[in-house]
């Protein structure tokens, strides 16, 4: 059996190195060959999985869920598609949470093993994948207005305090929403923040969407129903809470397909799995069990 296995060495700091020489040995110890690729900018890591499509059993990645994105959308829009594994280096790592993974790279490493895997949904929006989420509004202008330096520094509270900043401009939009599948919608609403996920992990907080998973064929989408900063602030705490049905201050529904669009005259970027998405109006769409996933020995379903 052969392996490739795509590094983002400015993922891990100064262990990062390290984490790789521990990857390799324990990749070399489960397949008869194990290559191994850098990355250098952005949409290597995608080059490079869709490459080794038809000539390697499985493809890992290590890196944060930016890396581990275009992996995934390497290998996604082959018909035939090897096993995919990861060991989280990033700052949110939320498909390692959803997959159980340990969310230490040495620990990830160490406990990884051939015979724990599922099959996972992904998403798709216009013509680009994702495996956890989307968000419109709010939360795609703060993460996109981190630093790499601030990340590095501050982890996950730089997301916090950017997100501060962004609720302070309290910008709300007009949207239409579109779905369709098994309950077909049509809902117009004004909001700040809409957010798409795929599993019960969104931004490294793991029960904001307790109903959802990664194997059950639909996406859930979260937004803010608000029109000023008060309405803002007090939506907050029960999206913390978790969100299993519409609220006074938030509106939830599930779809497999869905046309999300601008009503008002601006335009708005997406935040798709960390990293800059396409701006609306976008298409969004879960492709049922789609990949084979390396996970922690809680999720297996081999």
């Amino acid at each position: 059996m052969k392996a490739l296995l795509i590094v983002n060495p400015s993922s891990g700091g100064e262990k990062a190195a390290g984490y790789e020489e521990l990857a390799t040995k324990k990749l070399q110890e489960l397949f008869d060959e194990v290559a191994v690729a850098h990355t250098e900018k952005a949409g290597d890591a995608e080059r490079f999985a869709s490459e080794a499509v038809g000539s390697v059993d499985s493809v890992f990645a290590m890196g944060g869920d930016g890396t581990v994105n275009e992996a995934i959308s390497g290998i996604a829009s082959h018909e035939e598609r090897p096993r995919f594994g990861f060991f989280p280096l990033g700052t949110v790592n939320d498909l390692a949470r959803a997959l159980a993974i340990p969310l230490d790279p040495e620990e990830a490493i160490e406990s990884f093993s051939l015979n724990h895997s599922r099959k996972i949904d992904i998403g798709k929006i216009n013509d680009d994948y994702f495996m956890n989420v989307v968000a419109i509004g709010i939360i795609p202008a703060a993460i996109n207005n981190v630093e790499v330096e601030e990340k590095t520094k501050l982890g996950k509270m730089a997301y916090f305090l950017s997100g501060l900043r962004e609720v302070r401009k309290n910008e709300s939009h007009q949207f239409e929403i579109i779905t369709s599948g098994q309950e077909a919608t049509e809902t117009k609403i004004e909001s700040s923040t809409l957010i798409v996920g795929s599993s019960n992990t969104i931004g490294g907080f793991e029960s904001l969407l307790p109903e959802a998973s990664t194997n059950d064929g639909k996406l859930h989408l979260i937004y803010i129903k608000d029109s000023n900063l008060w309405e803002t602030i007090k939506s907050i705490p029960e999206l913390l809470k978790g969100v299993t049905e519409s609220k006074e201050s938030l509106g939830y529904l599930t779809f497999e397909k869905a046309q999300i669009k601008l009503l008002d005259d601006t335009t708005i970027e997406t935040n798709v799995d960390g990293d800059p998405g396409p701006s609306l109006p976008v298409e969004i769409q879960v492709l049922p069990q789609h990949i084979t996933v390396f996970c922690g020995q809680e999720k297996n379903q081999a």
